[in-house]
């Protein structure tokens, strides 16, 4: 089961994505980014945050320890914003822990230029994506980081951020496994992702076994509430009886079609222009700060404990 630990020491939040997770020290002298469950992504986004990141483990891919974080309000009381106080106060109880990675660097376009990912470590990421309908690691907003960068270990690419995989269990009705989602524009596409590769490895890897005791770390608060289900364990049998089913019909879902660096620059230019175009006057003399990446995020001042 996850490691649970408790709160002490609020450090800051992080304001780069739209759940405002917080820096927090642990109990256990651990620094981790703490995503809550009373945020508008609600509770769905911690279960798969947890599967998928488990499940990424599993199949050795690299991806920060996940614990859960008890966590009282009251040790956060210095945060000076209302709407993060709200958050908190919305938040007491267990909450998701991902343990923090000092140094890291966000996996950016201009990261992404000097470093070199092999075509199977591609693949995988790609396939672990699409069978768990991961959408959000795009070119755009990579949810990847290159870590260490303090020249104690070579840079290594590290997973982050699943809350908004498992598309599915958000209308669990009419949802296909077999199902293929576009990843044309995933973070990876243009190192040439070995996907057949990666899912000749990985397919058999991920048995009714494997599923179950990934899904068996998520808490039985955070599967309650659906009127669909009539207990916890038919929600993480739900689950199971998906991904398994899914991953049996990979011939059917796996991407294999990604654009070249040149057709996804073209593309991104259409797409600018064609912003422009619809803008009123005043506004085409204002630079188009949608398209481009965030700034990475200055992570070096903590402290984590995760090892490459």
């Amino acid at each position: 089961m996850l490691t649970e630990v408790t709160a002490t020491r609020y450090v800051e939040p992080l304001r780069s994505g739209g759940s405002v997770p917080g820096v927090f020290e642990t109990d256990d002298l651990g620094t981790y980014v703490v995503k809550f469950t009373g945020s508008a992504q609600g509770r769905k986004a911690l279960v798969a945050e947890v599967i998928v990141g488990e499940l990424a483990r599993a199949l050795g891919l690299r991806f920060p320890e996940l614990a859960l974080v008890h966590f009282d309000p009251a040790v956060a009381d210095s945060e000076p914003h209302q709407e993060v106080r709200e958050l908190h106060a919305a938040s007491a109880g267990v909450n998701l822990g991902m343990d923090y990675l000092p140094g890291a660097r966000d996996f950016t376009p201009e990261v992404a230029e000097a470093f070199p990912v092999d075509p199977l470590e591609a693949g995988r990421i790609v396939w672990l994506d699409a069978l768990t309908v991961n959408v959000d690691r795009t070119v755009h907003s990579s949810n990847l980081v290159v870590w260490p960068t303090l020249g104690v270990a070579p840079p290594r690419l590290w997973l982050i951020d699943h809350g908004a995989a498992l598309v599915f269990h958000h209308r669990w009705e009419g949802s296909d496994p077999a199902k293929a989602y576009d990843f044309r524009h995933h973070a990876l596409g243009h190192y040439g992702p070995d996907v057949r590769a990666a899912d000749a490895e990985l397919a058999p890897k991920v048995t009714e076994e494997l599923l179950r005791s990934v899904t068996a770390e998520v808490p039985d608060d955070w599967l309650a509430g659906d009127p669909r289900f009539a207990t916890p364990d038919e929600v993480r049998e739900a689950y199971v009886t998906y991904l398994h089913a899914r991953v049996r019909s990979s011939a059917a879902w796996l991407p294999v079609d990604f654009p070249g660096a040149d057709e996804l620059a073209e593309e991104n230019a259409r797409r600018a222009a064609s912003t422009r175009r619809g803008r009123p006057d005043w506004l085409k003399r204002v630079p188009d700060l949608h398209g481009r990446p965030a700034a990475a995020q200055d992570w070096s001042v903590h402290l984590g404990r995760s090892e490459p």
